[in-house]
């Protein structure tokens, strides 16, 4: 259950606006009321940071049976939104002189598999071989009962690796139980409280052991089985979230750890980057994961934004963390369900209403294949924009069957452009969706001569799903 979603990707230029105005408001509250009510999830909870800090905490729907308001401030389990937490405690043991990114395992604990060839660096950036106890997105058997991190390791830590520590990324919780037992070892207490002390209580947060932030206090969780009706959802028996996911919190609490990151207090400037820093394979390959964050890279040819985010779930929860550090923004949304997106799609359209419009690159490539597409349709396609090799190609019969059957479906609603522009065979081989408003959509694929006149030698047009 404990496991990580796909990454959001956020494409947004830079905000400039702090607070938000009346109509960015509504617009969450309404983007928010729309993904409950197609989802069936029974509440959500948000809280959003602009210009460095908290301009937005707000809660929705019901939380718990018997609550008559949602509360902002109520504690969501964040599941494997706490590894960062997990990776910050060990950062802080780096920094006392007590251990080291680089330690091997068997410096700590010899008798689990591979022990002499992983890193603790590896623990915590999913590489170390470990083989993942919690693949699962429900509650096994043996969560019924309570455990203990030994019980984890000796189940799960002692098998086989999975690979060689260092050549593959594979998430694995089990990794981060080890990283978690580690860092009690060291540090000589319980890694929640090491957490407390070091972490929460100078920064505001007010933090709960997820196992122990369940009752009528807290928010309830809930299952959906396929489309049937929404369910309670019974937690995991005590132990089995430790350090993977042990954590519970408000958003707006979780916010603050947010704008730590982006004002780099708290954490040393170096020790924030080493978190973000993107872990390389042996063979170089990007994992595209630092020590408990997804790293996503700003690409100036797709107008994405650096990001530091992560998502996670719990029996009955899930949550949607991600930072742009480079923005000084942060969106934080919980749910009390672990089925659907809601979590992602709120922050999704949280992220169109409060960020501007991202550039477009190849806005004119666009609007040029689409003016192409036009001609095609009403069967006025000029053969000086084409290449020779295409106007071959392109005989009256299949510009008769080019005309015939896209015409009759009228005007696309959208005509977008998929995945980054890339060379072949001397030609840019750049891809648009196009989409109707009945649903049915068609993809083209074409190849173009560089520059901005460069002619066309293929516009393919195909169905797609």
């Amino acid at each position: 259950m404990i496991r990580y979603l796909l990454p959001l990707a956020l494409i947004a230029a830079p905000a400039v606006a702090q607070e938000l105005s009346p109509a960015e408001t509504a617009k969450i509250d309404a983007a928010v009321a729309e993904s409950l009510q197609a989802t069936g999830v029974p509440s959500a909870s948000v809280a959003v940071v602009r210009g460095g800090r908290l301009v937005f905490a707000k809660a929705y729907g019901q939380q718990a049976p018997g609550w008559t308001s949602a509360r902002a401030d109520a504690p969501y389990q964040i599941a494997s939104v706490s590894k960062q937490f997990t990776a910050a405690a060990l950062l802080l043991l780096q920094r006392d002189g007590k251990l080291s990114m680089d330690d091997k395992v068997s410096k700590y604990f010899p008798d689990i598999s591979g022990a002499d060839r992983i890193t603790i660096r590896q623990l915590l950036s999913h590489t170390s071989g470990l083989q993942d106890y919690w693949p699962q997105d429900y509650s096994f058997a043996a969560m019924e009962k309570p455990t203990t991190p030994q019980a984890i390791v000796d189940r799960w830590g002692k098998k086989p690796l999975d690979f060689d520590p260092g050549t593959q990324w594979q998430y694995s919780n089990t990794g981060y139980v080890v990283a978690g037992m580690i860092a009690e070892k060291v540090g000589g207490a319980p890694l929640f409280d090491q957490l407390q002390r070091r972490v929460f209580k100078p920064l505001g947060i007010t933090a709960y052991d997820q196992d122990r932030a369940v009752g009528g206090k807290f928010p309830a969780g809930y299952h959906r089985f396929a489309l049937g009706p929404v369910r309670f959802a019974t937690p995991a028996a005590y132990g089995w979230l430790f350090a993977a996911g042990e954590l519970a919190m408000s958003p707006s609490d979780l916010a603050k750890w947010n704008i730590a990151r982006i004002d780099r207090t708290l954490l040393t400037p170096a020790e924030w980057a080493e978190q973000e820093n993107v872990v390389k394979l042996t063979n170089g390959g990007d994992t595209r994961y630092g020590l408990g964050v997804f790293v996503l890279d700003a690409d100036p040819a797709s107008g994405r934004r650096r990001s530091i985010e992560h998502s996670g779930e719990a029996v009955g929860f899930l949550t949607q963390n991600i930072v742009l550090p480079d923005e000084k923004v942060a969106i934080t949304v919980a749910v009390n369900a672990d089925f659907g997106d809601a979590q992602g799609t709120i922050a999704r359209k949280i992220a169109d209403t409060i960020l501007p419009p991202r550039p477009e690159p190849e806005a004119a490539k666009t609007a040029q294949a689409r003016a192409l597409f036009t001609a095609m349709r009403a069967g006025t396609l000029d053969a000086k924009l084409m290449t020779e090799n295409w106007n071959y190609f392109f005989t009256p019969q299949v510009a008769g069957d080019y005309r015939q059957s896209l015409s009759s479906l009228g005007e696309p609603s959208s005509f977008e452009s998929v995945g980054p522009a890339r060379l072949r065979g001397g030609f840019v081989n750049r891809n648009y969706r196009i989409t109707y408003p009945n649903g049915q959509k068609l993809v083209a694929v074409t190849y173009a001569e560089p520059g901005d006149a460069g002619r066309y030698e293929q516009f393919l047009i195909y169905p797609a799903q």
